[in-house]
C-alpha cells in the first residue's frame, strides 16, 4: 500500500508560500491572516458583497458590520486614532508613466511606511517579491455588475505570493503576463479612460499588491469615494488648463472619472474633486491639459524614485536613509 499523503501536502502550494509569507510578516495576526485568504481566495464573492451586487449581501453586511467593531482590537491605536475602514484598504491614485514603472521593476525592493505617499493608518508599504511574475485577472468590481465595461482581465495583481495565490485559486479568470503585457494593458485602459490605482490592503500584508484599471460605473473604490469613504489618495499631480489652447469641446468632461472638469466655453477643473490621474491629458487633442506636481496633493507613488532615495543616502558619507 502507497503511504497516505501528509495533510501538508494537500495544500497547494501557493498556500504555504502565503502562510509562510504571513509567519514573516510583523504584527500579522490569526485574523489578518484568516482575511487574506478570503480576499484572495474568493475576491468575486467579496468584492460582490462590498459593492451590494449580490443578494447575499443584505445577510453578510450585519456579519461584517460586528466584525468591523473587532478591528480596534485587533489593530490596538492610540486612543485619538481611530481606524477607519479606509486605513485597511486603499488606492493610491497613480498616472500612466507612474503605473507603468510598478510592473517595470527588475528587482526585489522593500519601501515601508511610505506615508507621505500612502496616507494611511495601515497598509503603506511597498514590498516586491519576483515583482515581475505578473497576473491579469478578471476584475472582481466589473465581474460584479450586471453590464459591464469590456475587457474584463485588466487587473494586474504584481510579485509574490499575490501572483502564484492568484493563477493556482483562478486559474480561469487569471494569466501570466510579461511586463511588456502589463504596459500594453494599461495604455489601452488609459486610451478608454480608466484610471490606474495602486491597492494596497491590510490583510495583504499590509502592502501594495495589484494595480487596478477602474471604470467609475462599475470600480467599488470610487463608487465608496463617491459615498463618502475616502478610501482613494490623490497623485501628487493636478490638472491644469492652458486656457489659449482649449477650444471647448468637451471631451476632457466627459471622460473625467472623478467629474471633475466643467466645461462651459473653457474647461474648469474642479480642484476639489480632480485627482491628479492625468486622464484628461490623454484624451485632449489640443494639448490644453497638462498634469503639474502639487505638493498639497500628496507624494506620487513614483517607485524609480523612491528607489532612488533609498539607494542615494545609503552611499552617501553621511545623512539619513528612509526606512
Amino acid at each position: 500500500m502507497e503511504p497516505k499523503p501528509k495533510r501538508w501536502s494537500l495544500v497547494k502550494p501557493s498556500t504555504r508560500a502565503w502562510l509562510a509569507e504571513a509567519r514573516k510578516t510583523p504584527g500579522f495576526s490569526f485574523f489578518d491572516l484568516l482575511h487574506g485568504y478570503v480576499y484572495g481566495r474568493w475576491p468575486y464573492l467579496y468584492i460582490g458583497i462590498g459593492t451590494g451586487e449580490l443578494r447575499l449581501a443584505r445577510i453578510i453586511r450585519p456579519l461584517i458590520a460586528v466584525i468591523a467593531r473587532l478591528l480596534p482590537a485587533v489593530h490596538p491605536q492610540p486612543e485619538e486614532e481611530q481606524l477607519k475602514f479606509e486605513d485597511t484598504y486603499h488606492g493610491k491614485v497613480v498616472p500612466l508613466e507612474a503605473a507603468k514603472q510598478l510592473v517595470q521593476v527588475k528587482r526585489d525592493i522593500s519601501l515601508p511606511n511610505l506615508e507621505p505617499v500612502i496616507p494611511y493608518a495601515l497598509a503603506r508599504d511597498i514590498i516586491l517579491h519576483n515583482p515581475d511574475h505578473l497576473i491579469a485577472l478578471e476584475c472582481p468590481c466589473r465581474a460584479a455588475r450586471p453590464h459591464p465595461c469590456l475587457p474584463l482581465d485588466v487587473c494586474l495583481i504584481v510579485g509574490e505570493p499575490f501572483a502564484s495565490f492568484t493563477i493556482e485559486h483562478h486559474p480561469d479568470k487569471a494569466r501570466w503576463i510579461t511586463p511588456d503585457e502589463a504596459v500594453e494593458i494599461l495604455q489601452a485602459e488609459d486610451r478608454r479612460g480608466h484610471v490606474h490605482h495602486a491597492f494596497f490592503k491590510d490583510a495583504m500584508f499590509g502592502r501594495f499588491y495589484a494595480i487596478c484599471n477602474c471604470c467609475s460605473c462599475c470600480c467599488g473604490a470610487m463608487q465608496a469615494q463617491r459615498g463618502g469613504t475616502h478610501m482613494l489618495a490623490a497623485s501628487g499631480f493636478r490638472i491644469q488648463v492652458e486656457a489659449g489652447l482649449c477650444t471647448g469641446c468637451g471631451k476632457c468632461e466627459k471622460t473625467c472619472p472623478f467629474e471633475a472638469i466643467l466645461v462651459n466655453g473653457k474647461a474648469a477643473v474642479d480642484e476639489t474633486l480632480c485627482m491628479g490621474c492625468g486622464i484628461c491629458v490623454g484624451q485632449c487633442v489640443r494639448g490644453a491639459l497638462s498634469l503639474n506636481r502639487d505638493p498639497a496633493r500628496g507624494e506620487p507613488l513614483e517607485i524609480f524614485k523612491l528607489m532612488e532615495e533609498v539607494i542615494s543616502p545609503a552611499c552617501a558619507p553621511s545623512g539619513n536613509t528612509r526606512g
